[in-house]
């Protein structure tokens, strides 16, 4: 959510809250949700692109008293605090949420505010997900399971191919991919790019996007966090893979590369529609969003190709019932359906979520999918490559607050209203204060 709008965000927040007590999943009927003639509505909550459109009408038709209404926003800063605010006022979220990374410790940490899932025959779907993907949704204790994964965020990056033509580039994936090895290669090349297009059409969508890219790469490799430790020590100042990828992203401006928009912003969309960027990094749901901004007329135009620095994992959610839901069980078993094997391949088909299911990602359905939108691209075999090496990288309870801090001294490098000078030393100082230090 945008910052210095704290006194509209409580207005809209509480009149958010009132609408979604107002439209409750009671219905009107019985809190008994035991009997299966019972006509319910199943409210989810969730934001971005989950892909389960074609698994709602599934399970509808399997329920015929159950009827799904999802309550979607687009943009994850825009949902996180919604949710919080329901979860901690004990009404007006969903009877099931999605729960993203940057959020998930803090309602671990919370644990009396979910259903424990294992209360649901939850607990012998383990094999089900990499073993991280199901630890992450176990409260601290271990006690209870309060969510189930849906995604993970293997990385590539996205590319205008038919902008590297005009810029006389390679365009071929194969061969864009051996241009950037580093992210100083993907620098060169992007001012090799400039030079030749101009104008109004940038290099990249987003510095945020790419920091936070460079970020969760680097934390990979190293240490597996980025701006707190797992006692939740706050640690930015310390720890070389924030510096490192504040630094990367910093010359990305210098060099004139980027577009200062927010991402998922209407600039950022507009830019999009608009041709102004010709790269975008591509954890898996990225390819969703692109596909659901840039509309039919970008079709064919992306394409996709390996991302500079190694891989790495950016992004990925659970499902969870809260302990408000009137109807627990109608909802546990919904998201014991849409995280299951054959749900997750759904969703890699639908939008391009990768799956966090081991049965899922060795399923020939994702292993052989490529992308008509991407100028058929194997995705499957691009993301799955490197999806079972993936590895968690923790991140702290106040996480999303301190991610917008940083991000928006980038924009205002970007922009030129910040040095880079001086840019570091503003960037910790705002994270402190995010952090509530």
């Amino acid at each position: 959510m945008h910052r210095g709008r704290v006194g509209a965000l409580a207005i809209v927040l509480s009149a958010a809250l009132a609408a979604a007590s107002a439209c409750s999943s009671d219905d009107g009927k019985s809190n008994d949700s035991g009997g299966s003639s019972e006509k319910i509505t199943l409210n989810v909550d969730d934001f971005g692109t989950f892909g389960y459109q074609e698994l709602y009408k599934q399970f509808q038709a399997q329920h015929p008293n159950i009827k799904i209404n999802e309550r979607n926003v687009p943009k994850l800063d825009d949902y996180t605090p919604r949710l919080q605010q329901w979860i901690a006022a004990g009404a007006g979220a969903g009877d099931v949420v999605a729960i993203e990374e940057g959020i998930m410790v803090k309602f671990k940490s919370q644990p009396d505010k979910f259903v424990d899932l294992k209360q649901y025959g939850a607990s012998s779907l383990q094999s089900n997900f990499v073993p991280w993907k199901w630890q992450g949704g176990l409260s601290p204790d271990g006690s209870k399971l309060i969510g189930l994964g849906t995604d993970m965020g293997s990385m590539s990056l996205c590319y205008r191919a038919d902008l590297f033509k005009k810029a006389g580039l390679p365009s071929q994936r194969d061969e864009v991919t051996k241009l950037w090895p580093t992210w100083d290669d993907f620098i060169k090349v992007g001012q090799k790019f400039t030079s030749k297009i101009g104008g109004s059409t940038k290099f990249i969508d987003s510095p945020e996007t790419y920091y936070n890219t460079i970020l969760m790469q680097e934390a990979g490799k190293a240490s597996n966090q980025t701006y707190f430790d797992q006692s939740n020590k706050f640690v930015m100042e310390s720890n070389p893979a924030v510096k490192a990828a504040f630094d990367e992203t910093v010359k990305m401006s210098d060099a004139g590369l980027a577009n200062g928009v927010q991402f998922l912003s209407d600039p950022w969309s507009q830019a999009l529609k608009k041709d102004a960027f010709a790269t975008a990094p591509c954890p898996a749901w990225m390819l969703g969003l692109i596909k659901q901004y840039g509309g039919d007329e970008q079709q064919g135009k992306w394409d996709v190709a390996g991302v500079p620095g190694g891989g790495g994992n950016w992004g990925g959610s659970w499902l969870a019932v809260p302990t408000q839901s009137k109807h627990p069980k109608e909802a546990a078993e919904l998201v014991k359906f849409l995280t299951s094997p054959q749900g997750q391949i759904a969703a890699f088909k639908a939008a391009n979520n990768l799956p966090s299911s081991p049965q899922a990602l060795n399923d020939p359905a994702v292993k052989a999918f490529n992308n008509p939108y991407f100028n058929n691209a194997p995705v499957g075999q691009i993301y799955g490559a490197t999806a079972t090496s993936l590895k968690p990288v923790y991140l702290g309870a106040d996480n999303q607050e301190v991610r917008q801090a940083v991000e928006a001294d980038l924009r205002a490098i970007a922009q030129k209203k910040l040095s880079a000078s001086s840019g570091w030393g503003k960037a910790v100082s705002d994270a402190k204060k995010a952090a509530g230090l």
